[in-house]
């Protein structure tokens, strides 16, 4: 019945000039193919579709059965008249005027939410480039509505974050990223190509789209996604290969990074359409930090930055190869301390401090890092001494100054373990050294986020101490410096937490109640913390750094009781108690 309809309703359009179908037709027509496909007619309807006297017909009222064919591909993976749903849809993308069509695969791709978001856009991308690529007019308009439409749905999906959750991509992202590029390619070369000169302004308006299309795929998924640390691994990570395609799309328009990063923040604009500027407003921000962190950190697309950037890079890399090949043939604990009074010696270490602290490149600073412990285990232990009450005057950096604790808690440990004594790390040398370490900076004024590093190390060492050095014993001098160290490090800390844990969960209770009002607007807001307003963020993120910083505070408070448990417990027990303590 749904097939004599349908053909009833064709024969008497195929008597009717084009301009001449009505509004009744169309529906009339989309009714009658819905109900094939309901009733399972796919062969029939294959039929009339590729009928060349329907042709006219097909190419202005076909596209109606694009979206019940998509539902059946979505709903019946099963189904053994797959194939045919397939082919239709082919035909239909054949066949259809394309500008109907583009409206309504683009309206199709709205449509779900969840994980079958992903399902459409990886079945419809296909259709969608061709039939994009079948316009003849406003291409740039059509191609920057899709990937808009495309980006629009796909920021939707969460970004996974763990190593498990990129492999199993179970919403899809990853797939999407990697069909999205290839959906995509063809018009980069095309603006690459250009030629057509005759539509240079076209070709323009291309290009931009493309950019813009770049710039928001920086900012979702590629600013928070992760990416697999391992070598050997980068070429299995899809958001990884997503992002070097993304950073390569740029350069091929005419963006290479090196030129958009030093463009960002003048204020002439550079951009040739105002529609552009305003989307520049919303995006850049966020979007030049993803892509500095992409190429500086993680390294993709690094070799397209022009050799006058990497000449202190390389003479970096190659001073530290050539530390490493000096330290190298020098054993460990034999360097003498009074080498430390030579100038050169010392600024060494502080290079690399800097160096660890300050370059933009992560193998560089990590390499460093190295160094600066080669470098320590060549000392002997008054030149270990030394550098350590150095680097801790001088730093000025919580890492840094957690990595010398860290040290110091070696040196203390290999000196309890020895049979000779070891003056530097043991006794009045050691308090002075401990003056430095155990101590808030600004007292319970320090900013104990900023200095978390530090204060964790010391607290670290602290415990060490109070489990490792009896107070009968007092082979290192804590227990007689135990008053001075609680009024110095201990109390003040105590302080500074309550204040700083009842800053931050008055931010927080302060940016949960306004959050929704800011999402009404879609305004972005700030936050004031230890005096300075963190960075306009989404409300949501401001929450995380929050959060974050509570959480550090609640682990900095519970190694701190922990070190006070052990105090009491060792100051008041027996020297026999104190031998089950570890």
């Amino acid at each position: 019945m749904a097939v004599e309809e349908l053909q009833s309703i064709i024969k008497r359009c195929q008597i009717l000039e084009e301009q001449d179908f009505k509004e009744e037709d169309f529906g009339l027509f989309q009714l009658a193919g819905q109900r094939c496909i309901d009733e399972g007619h796919i062969e029939q309807l294959l039929e009339i579709i590729q009928n060349e006297k329907n042709k006219v017909i097909i190419n202005n009222m076909g596209w109606n059965l694009v979206g019940p064919v998509v539902r059946c591909l979505l709903w019946n993976k099963e189904d053994e008249k797959r194939k045919h749903y397939f082919l239709m849809l082919d035909l239909l993308v054949k066949l259809c005027n394309p500008k109907e069509l583009l409206l309504g695969l683009l309206e199709l791709i709205e449509e779900p939410s969840g994980k079958q978001i992903s399902q459409i856009i990886l079945l419809l991308l296909q259709p969608l480039q061709t039939v994009i690529q079948k316009l003849r007019n406003n291409k740039a308009y059509s191609v920057g509505l899709a990937l808009s439409t495309l980006w629009s749905q796909l920021s939707l999906l969460p970004v996974p974050y763990s190593k498990e959750q990129i492999q199993t991509d179970d919403y899809g992202l990853c797939q999407c990223c990697k069909a999205l590029i290839e959906f995509t390619k063809p018009f980069v070369e095309e603006v690459i190509n250009d030629k057509e000169n005759s539509v240079e302004s076209e070709n323009e308006k291309l290009k931009d789209e493309l950019l813009k299309f770049c710039f928001k795929s920086l900012k979702c998924p590629l600013l928070t996604a992760q990416f697999f640390e391992q070598s050997k691994e980068a070429g299995n990570d899809p958001l990884r290969c997503f992002a070097s395609e993304i950073i390569g799309f740029l350069s091929a328009i005419g963006h290479p990074f090196p030129k958009m990063i030093f463009n960002h923040g003048r204020k002439k604009k550079t951009w040739d359409y105002l529609e552009f500027e305003e989307e520049e407003d919303k995006q850049l921000a966020d979007s030049m930090a993803s892509l500095a962190y992409l190429v500086f950190v993680q390294g993709i697309s690094i070799d397209q930055l022009p050799m006058v950037l990497r000449t202190e890079e390389s003479v970096f890399s190659k001073g530290v190869d050539l530390l490493e090949n000096g330290l190298l043939r020098i054993e460990d604990n034999s360097l003498l301390h009074q080498y430390l009074e030579i100038k050169s010696f010392l600024t060494v270490p502080q290079g690399l401090v800097k160096v660890m602290t300050l370059c933009p490149i992560e193998t560089l600073r990590k390499k460093s890092l190295a160094m600066l412990q080669l470098y320590i285990n060549k000392l002997d232990s008054q030149g270990k001494y030394t550098l350590f009450r150095c680097l801790l005057n001088t730093s000025n950096h919580s890492g840094v100054e957690a990595f010398i604790i860290q040290n110091i808690k070696n040196q203390i440990d290999v000196s309890l373990k020895k049979t000779h004594d070891n003056k530097w790390f043991t006794g009045p040398q050691l308090i002075s050294l401990l003056d430095l370490v155990l101590l808030l900076p600004e007292g319970a004024e320090t900013d104990l986020l900023q200095n978390s590093d530090r204060i964790m190390a010391s607290l670290n060492l602290l415990r060490y101490l109070v489990i490792k050095d009896n107070e009968k014993d007092n082979q290192t001098g804590l227990w007689t410096e135990l008053g001075k160290i609680e009024n110095n490090f201990l109390k003040p800390l105590h302080t500074g937490l309550n204040m700083s844990k009842a800053h931050y969960e008055a931010e927080i209770k302060n940016s949960q109640e306004n959050s929704q009002d800011v999402q009404k607007s879609k305004d972005l807001c700030s936050v004031t913390v230890g005096g300075e307003e963190i960075p306009n963020m989404p409300p949501e993120m401001q929450l995380k750094v929050l959060h974050s910083a509570l959480f550090t505070f609640d682990l900095i408070e519970s190694v701190l009781a922990r070190v006070e448990e052990l105090i009491e417990i060792k100051t008041k027990s027996t020297p026999e108690e104190n031998i089950g303590i570890k």
